[in-house]
């Protein structure tokens, strides 16, 4: 069995703090009969858990720990293609020689691993747990082990990548629900606690506070706002919880910055308000609908307000906007700085990214805009995007083993780009590769997923399609 780590960054210099001074000092004013000023985080609680009349955190525990649940998953891991291996190792290895075709070569061989992370029972009665897209990615198969040693096989209900959520189903009675706090009135400064199954060890808890609030640009994920935490998360804790002194869910553990792999003690957490929005659309649509409006855009700085000669320095700064878009019509145009989204202030521009990629297709917002020290506002309908997400076309047997993304407009081509094929599935046998772009289907032209799904299904012989692959012009027979 291998450990699967929760996601690691390794940074080029390590920042060694003082920790277990500062908890020590925490301990001695819990434990001094001089009156002190309850911590904003004890605040939240109006009272200091006790047990036995002394401070601890052991009441909060055994409140949480029962809707904390270990995850074991398996997966397939493809053993490396013989044929990426040159001519002259194949015959030095007396491995099949390759005559151009490929196909006296075996194909590429899988084996199953096993690896580990963490879960969080959210709704007892549906029996919904909470965990990491990147715990649960590739399963074959994935057992959720409760803190009373039952263990279930769980159905993933929908992931999404772009925030590492992923939502899970059991089938048990009995469950223990953790209640999902608002993760908007978090503070720097507030006390949380982490709890998971590290390194496969069982129930583990740890302790910290909130470090930092709105970490973005991590490269982690394609949507970043994390809770930065001290509160020890080590591999195996990916989808756990971090929560308040109350018991509420106010982040969801998912990766760590070290560079050995291990603590260090800067960790990262999705907020509970980021998860929230995603497990919704999640349960309505078994993933995420996102959309677009149709601008890129940049951060606002003091000096880029200065040479712009307004008097904004946070928010959005309208680069481009694309043609035919929804901000095109909304009449928002390039060096347009975006203030705020439905009467909520933007801070930068991932802030107004990570806000509009929660909000489904065909919702309607508000946005404020500074226009060359001009305020006004304009409404702007959330349009579908090019890459709202990877499909399968179930219905075509010889397809399947392939995902395919609409082609962004304004390119040299139209029509359905391949996004990935597995090695081995017909689709592969077939002759789709990934970056193929398929343009046509029996000569006729389509631009996007609806009308190839359309085409495949009047075509009742067989079936030609026409590809793009880079400056190539292929044509592949559907049988």
């Amino acid at each position: 069995m291998s450990v699967r780590p929760s996601r690691t960054l390794h940074p080029s210099q390590v920042v060694r703090g003082t920790r277990d001074a500062v908890i020590a000092g925490i301990a001695a004013l819990f434990l001094t009969a001089v009156p002190v000023v309850v911590p904003h985080a004890f605040a939240q609680n109006a009272a200091l858990p006790t047990r036995d009349g002394i401070p601890s955190l052991a009441p909060l525990v055994d409140k949480v720990t029962p809707a904390v649940v270990s995850i074991a998953v398996k997966s397939k891991a493809d053993v490396p293609d013989m044929t990426d291996i040159p001519r002259d190792f194949r015959r030095f290895f007396q491995m099949p020689d390759d005559d151009g075709s490929q196909q006296q070569l075996p194909k590429p061989q899988q084996r199953t691993q096993t690896s580990l992370g963490s879960g969080i029972i959210i709704d007892a009665n549906k029996g919904y747990i909470l965990t990491n897209h990147h715990v649960i990615d590739k399963a074959t198969e994935v057992i959720v082990t409760l803190k009373d040693r039952r263990e279930l096989t769980a159905k993933v209900i929908g992931s999404d990548e772009g925030t590492d959520v992923a939502l899970l189903q059991v089938d048990a009675k009995d469950l223990t629900a953790l209640p999902i706090g608002d993760s908007t009135t978090l503070k720097v400064g507030d006390f949380v606690m982490a709890v998971g199954d590290p390194f496969g060890l069982g129930h583990t808890v740890t302790y910290g506070i909130v470090s930092a609030l709105g970490r973005s640009s991590l490269n982690i994920e394609g949507y970043e706002d994390f809770i930065q935490t001290d509160a020890a998360i080590n591999p195996g804790n990916s989808g756990g919880p971090l929560v308040n002194l109350k018991g509420e869910l106010v982040g969801m553990n998912t990766a760590i910055l070290g560079p050995a792999g291990g603590n260090i003690g800067i960790g990262f957490a999705v907020p509970s308000a980021m998860v929230s929005q995603v497990v919704s659309q999640i349960i309505q649509y078994g993933g995420v609908k996102r959309g677009l409006i149709g601008v890129e855009i940049g951060d606002m700085n003091p000096e880029l307000a200065k040479n712009l000669g307004i008097d904004v320095s946070e928010g959005a700064l309208v680069r481009r906007v694309t043609k035919g878009s929804p901000a095109e019509s909304a009449g928002i145009k390039a060096g347009d700085v975006i203030t705020s989204l439905n009467g909520k202030s933007l801070h930068s521009s991932a802030d107004l990214r990570n806000r509009l990629g929660l909000m489904p297709v065909g919702t309607t917002v508000e946005l404020a805009l500074n226009r060359n020290g001009t305020k006004m506002s304009v409404k702007v309908t959330i349009g579908k995007t090019p890459k709202e997400a990877e499909t399968k076309i179930a219905d075509r047997e010889e397809l399947s083993g392939a995902n395919f993304e609409n082609v962004e407009p304004g390119g040299k081509v139209r029509g359905v780009r391949v996004t990935d094929v597995e090695r081995g599935s017909n689709a592969w046998q077939l002759g789709l590769r990934p970056k193929d772009v398929i343009v046509a289907v029996n000569r006729e032209p389509i631009a996007d997923f609806d009308e190839l799904t359309e085409a495949l299904k009047e075509s009742t012989h067989s079936t030609v399609l026409a590809l793009k692959r880079g400056d190539e012009d292929v044509r592949i027979v559907l049988p």
